[in-house]
């Protein structure tokens, strides 16, 4: 299995950070032909989601997450900015990990998926995205 870690800055405010790119970037340069690309976000405040981008959807979801998850001070878990708290709560409905068929060097994603690192977290810029090959 092949596995690099890349760096990711996602700025401060809430983001859908479409990793697509960098997953094809990594297949190319691995000369992978078949097997399993997993994308891995070691965060405890960080998710991965595979949806539509760029028509909407991405907003959607952080629109969804804010109703769902509200910044509020309801969270427990109180350190960081107002309202940090629903962030550490986030992996639990979009988790730190997608794994993707890889057929003839290509990502066997729908034809409008993409792979999306989904950060709510503003008191954290700098990501970190792990890609692991796992050949057929």
């Amino acid at each position: 299995m092949r596995s690099v870690e890349i760096t990711i800055r996602t700025g401060s405010s809430e983001v859908v950070y479409d990793l697509t790119a960098d997953c094809e970037r990594f297949l190319a340069d691995e000369g992978a032909v078949d097997g399993l690309l997993h994308v891995w976000v070691p965060h405890a405040t960080a998710g991965l989601a595979v949806l539509e981008t760029g028509a909407g959807s991405d907003d959607d979801l952080l629109t969804a997450l804010a109703r769902l998850l509200p910044r509020d001070e309801a969270w427990r878990h109180r350190h960081g900015t107002p309202g940090h708290g629903r962030d550490h709560v986030l992996p639990a409905f979009l988790p730190p990990y997608a794994t993707v068929p890889v057929l003839a060097g290509r990502l066997a994603l729908g034809t409008w998926q993409s792979i999306c690192l989904v950060d709510t977290n503003v008191d954290n810029p700098v990501r970190k995205v792990r890609f692991s090959l796992l050949r057929g």
